[in-house]
């Protein structure tokens, strides 16, 4: 029997929350779950900054990817059940597949760094690329596994990653507009953050979906379940991933690695505030090995330490962080947007240096924006819905809930700024208090006023 087709004694099961048992069958798997690489996800936060607001949201990419993987082997097994294939090209599944959707299903998420999405901002790394190196750089565990399975296995999966594997259906169970990856950390992530409104029928959406020769589609009556998930998918943007305190703390450890990283550069970093495993990227030569040797826990040491710092805006941004003291922030828009240099001169005349202590940032850009439009320039995929005599329908051209909400993701433009402005407390001089009064006039019910229609 081959390493590629070996299978364990006995299933080996882990128990989840969400999808209750996940079940590994095959070698490989398990190996790969055993590697160091993949072992690092368990010390990295699935939602990052998010778990300072849903505190119940602690879970890591570890879990996650585990889930990833568990419902992409569900799919794997209906189509092999219900849509084998019978004669080449004739759109059903080949089970000769399973094995690199499963492993990259798995290893999608590994090359997530600490906090992924802000250091990939500060230091301008790419976990899309670094996932494809750790799967083909001879020098990891990940690699070394799947070379067992054939010399050209690796760059197999990572294809599919990648999106460049000449079977459109493998790519589709790992990326795509209804994909493994989204069902599993929208079912995860409102099963942890609390939010119920997240959930949908997983069961019916594995059921209604059946391979055709250009990749997935789902069939006609299972429409309903389909809204449910696009609903679903609205509701976590909206309510968990654009909510304004959690970008607020992405804003604050933005500013916290930037201030370190400037203070390394200018030369003014107190030596024994120097982060050793960090000073690759400062530099911007860091190798693989640099990479793998961070996680959420290293980052954490450094602010811990940093709160020490002899540098008053490292210490205090470090405070910030670690005590969860976030920026508050108020929406603008163009007709607004004129009057924050005024507002960035008052936070500054009482003391705040507003490089570090002010920001923007517009949702509709933030990484994790998601909303369904098969009609952008670029799309990621269209759903396509089957009838029984096998036509294909864009989701959005018969169902007008979807139509409705089709991307219109409500996103804002918010302007970050110290809570101090509004809430000086009693120790602040009593010099600065026309300038708090001032600001505050500019902000009602969390929004920036137009001073011009007010007078």
């Amino acid at each position: 029997m081959s390493y590629a087709t070996a299978r364990l004694p006995r299933e080996k099961v882990f128990r989840d929350p969400v999808h209750n048992y996940i079940y590994v069958q095959h070698q490989v798997i398990l190996d790969l779950i055993n590697s160091r690489e993949f072992q690092r996800l368990r010390r990295i936060k699935q939602l990052g900054t998010a778990s300072l607001i849903f505190h119940g949201a602690e879970h890591s990419r570890f879990t996650h990817s585990l889930g990833v993987y568990e419902v992409t082997r569900r799919i794997c097994d209906n189509f092999q059940r219900n849509y084998p294939t019978k004669t080449p090209g004739d759109g059903g599944w080949d089970d000769n597949e399973r094995l690199t959707a499963l492993c990259a299903a798995l290893l999608h998420d590994i090359g997530h760094g600490p906090y992924s999405h802000t250091f990939e901002h500060i230091f301008h790394t790419d976990h899309e690329a670094i996932t494809a190196e750790i799967l083909t750089s001879p020098k990891t565990e990940v690699n070394q596994i799947l070379r067992r399975v054939s010399p050209t296995f690796p760059q197999e999966v990572a294809s599919v990653i990648q999106k460049t594997y000449p079977n459109p259906q493998v790519v589709q169970m790992i990326s795509s507009q209804i994909d493994a990856d989204r069902m599993d950390y929208l079912l995860r992530d409102a099963y942890f953050t609390g939010t119920e409104y997240g959930t949908f029928d997983l069961t019916r959406i594995l059921r209604v979906m059946r391979p055709y020769k250009d990749g997935i589609a789902f069939a006609m009556n299972g429409m309903h379940a389909v809204e449910d998930y696009i609903v679903s998918r609205f509701q976590m943007y909206q309510q968990v991933y654009f909510h304004p305190v959690s970008r607020s703390m992405e804003v604050v450890l933005d500013h916290l690695l930037g201030r370190a990283n400037e203070l390394y550069q200018a030369g003014e970093s107190d030596e024994s505030f120097i982060p050793h495993l960090l000073l690759p990227f400062f530099n911007h030569e860091f190798d693989l090995e640099d990479y793998l040797n961070l996680d959420d826990g290293v980052l954490t040491t450094y602010f811990t330490h940093w709160r020490q710092s002899p540098d008053k805006i490292l210490a205090d941004l470090a405070h910030r962080f670690l005590d969860r003291k976030p920026l508050k922030s108020a929406i603008f828009d163009e007709h607004t947007q004129q009057q924050l240099p005024h507002l960035r001169d008052m936070i500054r005349s009482v003391g705040f240096n507003t490089e570090y202590y002010t920001a923007t940032d517009n949702s509709y850009d933030l990484p994790y924006d998601d909303a369904y439009d098969p009609k952008v320039t670029h799309p990621l995929t269209q759903i396509e819905l089957q009838e029984p005599d096998g036509s294909l329908h864009e989701l959005s051209t018969v169902s007008d809930l979807v139509n409705a909400i089709r991307g219109k993701f409500t996103g804002d433009q918010r302007f970050f700024f110290p809570k101090e402005m509004l809430n000086p407390g009693n120790d602040a001089p009593e010099i600065f208090q026309p300038v708090f009064d001032e600001f505050g006039g500019y902000i009602q019910n969390d929004q920036l006023i137009d001073q011009n229609k007010s007078d």
